[in-house]
Order: C-alpha cells, then structure tokens, then sequence
C-alpha cells in the first residue's frame, strides 16, 4: 500500500512539474510577443477608425487586416510587405472585376480568377504576400463583391490605409531594433562556447559522449543564425522609420556585419566537432596544446558573447574582445601538429578559421584577423588558411 501511494504521489509531482513547466514556457512566449501582439491590435484599431471617420467608407473590413498583415508578430521587412499587400489587392481586384464582369460567377470562373491573379503577380514579384492577396482578392470578387463600380478602388484605399498606419504603429510604439538581435547573438555564442568545451573535454578524457553531446548542439545553432538575420533585417528598418531609434544604427551595423562571420564560425564548430569525434574513434595521437587552445577559444567565446551583450560603455567591448582572442590565436603554432594525424590537423586547420571568423566577430577585417595567426609556411602538409 505504502508503495502504490510513493507511486501515485511521484507521479502526481511529474505531471505537476511538466504542467508548471509548460506553464513558465507559454509565459515566456506571450513576454516576447507582448509588444507585437499591443501593436497589431492597436494598428488595426486605428485603421479601422482613419478608413471609416477620416475616409468615409462604410465598411473598411480590409483596412484592419492589412493592418495586421503589414506588422506580422515578428520583425521583418515590413515596408515590402505593406507594398506587396496593396500590389495584391490591386491585382486580384482589378482582374476580379475584368473576368466576373464578363464571365459571370460559379465553381470554375473562381478557380480561373485565382489562377490567373496569382500568376500575374508572381510574374511581377516574388514577394509571397502579393500572390496571397491577389488570390483573396480575386476570390472575394469573384464571391462577394459586385464586380465594378466603386468597390474594388474602396478595398485598394483600406489596404494602403492599413499598410500606412501599421508603419507609423511601429514608428510610434516600436520595438527595440538591437534588444532581440543581440539576444539571439549572445544566444548562438553562448551554444557556441559549450560545444567547444564539450569538444574539449572529449579529446580530453578520450571519450565520444561529450563530443557527441557536443555536436548535436551545434547543428541545432542554424534556425537560431536564420532568426538573427531576420531580426537584424527587422532592426535596419525600425532604425530607419522610427525617429526614437536612430541613434541605434551604429550598433546594428556591427551586428549585421557579425552576421556572416557567426554563421561561418557555426559551421567550422561543427566541421571541427565532426573531426574531433573521429580522432577520438581512431585513436590518434594528440597534442595537449591542441585540447588547451579548444579550451581557450570557448573562453574566449564567453567574453565575446559578453560583449555582443554589453550596452554602449560597458565592458567587454570589441578591443576586449579582439584582445582576448588574439591572445588564443598566437597560441595556434604549427608545431601543435608535430606528429599529428589527419583528424587532428584537420581539427587544427578548423580551429585556424574559426579563430578568423571571430576576430571579424569582433570588429576586426579579414586581413588583420589572418595576420594575428603565426604563419604556417614551416609545415608544408598543413593545408593554407581558407
């Protein structure tokens, strides 16, 4: 009896603990999608408002969708997505009422409407909201709207109407431009800095679980590389409509210069945890000096993620951080390779390139990055720098 109830009251902590988790995880998210969220409704509020008092039409039930289209819940290019909206609208309407007009309503003339407002502006753009909007709008013609008339210019009126109020919404209430750039930033070196320590400690120990463990992280770093863009690109623009911001743009410009050099370094992370889990099967011969600079490099990480984190001012700052990481490339002599196998020189070549990606990271060129490493013309099998 003693022993059922032990059962039943672990269980009963298990799902009370999933059910808080949950509970902590569906917070976090309606955190992070509160502004968006604030701004959609008040976009739409607004248009609906400026279309019917200011406009005068009736029953602008576009205005506040394309509102809403125009904004999204994630930054993005908001400004293409509002001209693409009124580009579609124009289009399925216009062909609506061009084809309706002649053909008449029914099963097939809906199917050849859509197909026909859909190719056109695919033909004209590739934007993915444009073709959408034509398509509705045709449809909308094609079943609700009297084709002719004053109906299709009044819903091309509500969409620019909706478009234009959701870019002053977030010229007037936006979002940080750098806040959720940089967090994905620090986020992805963050992940970064524990695969390599993870590597670290599997050469170490000579033991494939950490470096598997290790990998695994790293090739689930890349939707994380996919967001930064996206909010970089979200961020470019809020800096550029919203007078509140503009003083931001500097700091986006390092961050979106950062951007290809990250993902580069993933990639390289990724290529020298690979090889690294190879050495460790085969068996090679290792350096020590080679598992220290692993180890250095994911310090080095930790600051640079520090950094990326840091507000204007604060420390580290990008001299810190190139400092720190210049120091950890000194250190990749071409003697570590006396000996070595091919895992490991190729583990050694990995760690050359991801040292140059991030001295970009931090602020530095191509050039001066690669010229912080010691030369390797001493080992002619070592393969030059990439």
């Amino acid at each position: 009896m003693a022993a059922a109830k032990d059962a039943v009251a672990s269980a009963t902590g298990r799902v009370g603990r999933r059910g808080r988790t949950a509970a902590r995880r569906s917070a976090h998210r309606l955190r992070i999608s509160a502004l968006p969220i604030v701004q959609c409704g008040l976009a739409a509020a607004l248009a609906w408002w400026v279309a019917t008092a200011l406009v005068g039409h009736t029953t602008p039930f576009f205005a506040p969708i394309a509102a809403i289209v125009s904004l999204g819940l994630s930054l993005g290019s908001r400004l293409r997505r509002s001209v693409e909206l009124v580009a579609g609208v124009s289009i399925g309407v216009g062909i609506g009422d061009l084809l309706i007009a002649g053909i008449g309503r029914g099963t097939w003339q809906i199917g050849l409407v859509v197909l026909l407002a859909m190719s056109a502006a695919v033909l004209l753009d590739s934007g993915p909201i444009i073709s959408l909007q034509a398509g509705t709008s045709a449809v909308l013609v094609a079943t609700l709207i009297p084709p002719g008339g004053p109906a299709g210019l009044d819903r091309m009126v509500d969409a620019l109407v909706g478009g234009l109020v959701g870019i002053l919404v977030v010229a007037a209430i936006p979002s940080h431009p750098v806040g959720r750039a940089r967090n994905n930033a620090g986020a992805v070196l963050g992940t970064a800095g524990a695969v390599l320590q993870g590597v670290a400690d599997g050469l170490l120990e000579n033991r494939e679980k950490p470096i598997v463990d290790a990998l695994k992280k790293a090739r689930a770093t890349q939707p994380e590389i996919d967001k930064l863009r996206e909010h970089v690109t979200g961020g470019r623009e809020i800096s550029r409509i919203s007078p509140l911001y503009w003083n931001t743009r500097r700091r986006l410009a390092r961050l979106e210069a950062a951007v290809d050099p990250l993902d580069n370094a993933l990639r390289n992370i990724r290529v020298l945890a690979r090889r690294s889990l190879t050495l460790v099967r085969d068996d090679e011969i290792l350096d020590q000096r080679l598992v220290d600079q692993i180890e250095k490099t994911s310090h080095a990480l930790d600051v640079l993620r520090r950094m990326v984190l840091a507000d204007p001012g604060e420390q580290p700052d990008q001299a810190e951080a190139a400092r720190v990481l210049r120091t950890v490339a000194a250190g990749m002599d071409p003697s570590i390779l006396d000996g070595a196998g091919l895992s490991a020189t190729v583990v050694f070549a990995q760690l050359r390139s991801l040292l140059v990606d991030l001295l970009q990271v931090a602020g530095l060129k191509r050039v001066s990055a690669m010229a912080t490493l010691p030369p390797t013309v001493e080992h002619p099998a070592y393969p030059p720098d990439l």
